[in-house]
């Protein structure tokens, strides 16, 4: 499937992207696409034109528009669990099909009900604080999000606690008053070791049920777990992963934070951008050129890594949520129909917020060895009144871009710039809700869609539980109650014990 990607890359060797942007001054436009407030310009990209032609044409063979169309509709994209994965029904009614259908409404009740809560939240001027407790996709998503679009005016400050070491939990609570302060225990299972530990030492720290409220798939565990009353628990659903619940009551940090409109607005953003993604041609579909793209430097230009820079101190959390959805969904080495698969698919993904990452990593991005594929977020119009700040900001953004891709000549090799690294540029015309709905939406997508290229599962995390697993029977060891297996494992248990004794 993938032979006339390799025989492109090989054709293009010889040609240096400082040339193919030479010799065709038209790729700064026509490599560019703009859906609503995200626009995307590709020209920096080491593909030319019949190279771009020959990855169209591997879009349709791959069937990217159908599996749109399957994903939507609510078929069982997610083989290895037999599920759907219906989060854009979550978010919009754009599929006829029956089962998007009953999931946009299941939804819809659900908004209703997280709207209902938050404006009684709101409506207690005595809360001031939420905690909410939650890992991974319970916790990614709405952190960035909150982060993202929080104001100084913002009705409630919301604290997210993730990790298991309690030092994170005491810290958050060190610094609030319990009769402030209300608690969400966010987990589709209610098992997770993690949340549940820092679910009980928040209720005991409240002290008060009528304060603590969960969201989960499984409401009868949460209520017997935590005593959470049924009209404080929010649902959640077999068919929306974790990575992919942003935009359930998963969000509900993110509407007691910013509000239900501003809630709502990120809703119809990434809605407007399904739509699209649905409906565009391949050669116009940004969703398609972004997985296209990575599947060009990942598969033809060898490339091991990817990183993403957003110039915007509010997008600082992207690089760690885009870690979780790329990896976790593309980090498979078994195709769908359980055989193995027989290329590279992940590749790993990192990056900072600029400027300051330009004085930690970009050494490495420029002169290093390896040529590291860039994903650059950019924002137009800040969100405060410093404009030369801004103007600083953007140069900056531009300069990174134009510098790795056409480096410069010096007689002195320390400090020649070899150039030829590829990035993609993407512009949000503001960082409102409805625009950080887009640009989510995106990545999303793109992942699903390189998945699909690749023939694998996007939807299912098995390589996350084997470790917690392993945790769980390792405990009874670390207690002095029975020996490890593991003859590494025992040794260091064992120096553990003797420093802790």
């Amino acid at each position: 499937m993938f032979n006339h990607l390799a025989a492109e890359a090989e054709r293009l060797k010889t040609v240096s992207l400082q040339q193919l942007m030479q010799q065709d001054r038209q790729r700064a436009q026509d490599f560019a696409l703009r859906v609503g407030p995200l626009y995307a310009n590709f020209a920096r990209q080491h593909y030319d034109r019949k190279a771009l032609d020959t990855l169209f044409k591997l879009a349709d063979k791959a069937g990217l528009g159908e599996a749109m169309q399957r994903l939507v509709d609510g078929e069982k994209v997610n083989i290895s669990e037999h599920r759907a994965a219906l989060h854009t029904a979550l978010r919009g009614d754009i599929s006829a099909a029956q089962a998007a259908q009953a999931a946009h409404r299941e939804a819809q009740v659900a908004l209703a009900r997280m709207q209902a809560l938050v404006e009684s939240i709101h409506a207690d001027e005595r809360i001031t604080d939420v905690v909410s407790i939650g890992i991974g996709g319970s916790d990614l998503g709405p952190r960035m999000v909150v982060d993202a679009l929080q104001q100084t005016h913002a009705r409630l400050r919301v604290h997210f606690v993730s990790n298991i070491d309690a030092v994170a939990i005491t810290r958050v609570l060190a610094g609030l008053r319990p009769e402030n302060t209300i608690g969400i225990v966010i987990s589709k299972s209610f098992g997770t070791q993690e949340t549940l530990l820092n679910g009980r030492i928040l209720r005991n720290w409240l002290n008060d049920d009528e304060r603590l409220y969960a969201v989960s798939a499984n409401p009868v565990r949460a209520a017997d777990e935590f005593g959470i009353a049924p009209a404080s628990i929010l649902p959640m659903w077999d068919w929306v992963g974790g990575r992919y619940s942003l935009w359930s009551a998963v969000g509900f940090p993110v509407a007691l934070a910013l509000g239900m409109p501003a809630f709502l607005e990120l809703l119809k953003g990434a809605s407007a951008f399904d739509t699209h993604a649905l409906s565009a041609p391949v050669t116009k579909n940004l969703a398609m050129r972004h997985a296209l793209t990575a599947v060009w430097n990942r598969q033809a230009m060898g490339a091991t890594t990817q990183a993403v820079m957003p110039y915007d101190q509010r997008l600082a959390l992207m690089p760690a949520y885009l870690q979780q959805l790329t990896m976790e969904s593309l980090g498979k080495c078994v195709r769908c129909d359980g055989r193995p698969v027989e290329v590279n698919t992940s590749p790993v993904w990192w990056g900072g917020v600029g400027s300051d990452c330009q004085h930690s990593f970009f050494q490495a991005l420029h002169q290093g060895s390896e040529i590291v594929p860039c994903d650059f977020i950019g924002v137009v119009c800040p969100g405060h009144s410093f404009d030369k700040n801004h103007q600083l900001l953007l140069s900056n953004l531009l300069a990174q871009s134009q510098a790795l891709a056409n480096g410069k000549a010096c007689a002195d090799p320390h400090r020649a710039y070899p150039g030829g690294r590829p990035s993609t540029l993407l512009l949000l015309d503001r960082l409102d809700a409805f625009a950080l709905g887009h640009l989510l939406a995106l990545y999303e997508h793109s992942v699903y869609l390189q998945a699909v290229l690749w023939g694998i599962n996007a939807f299912d995390q098995f390589g996350v539980e084997l470790g917690k697993q392993v945790a769980t029977a390792l405990l009874p060891a670390l207690r002095g109650e029975s020996p490890a297996e593991d003859a590494v494992t025992a040794a260091l248990i064992a120096q553990i014990q003797e420093i802790d004794s």
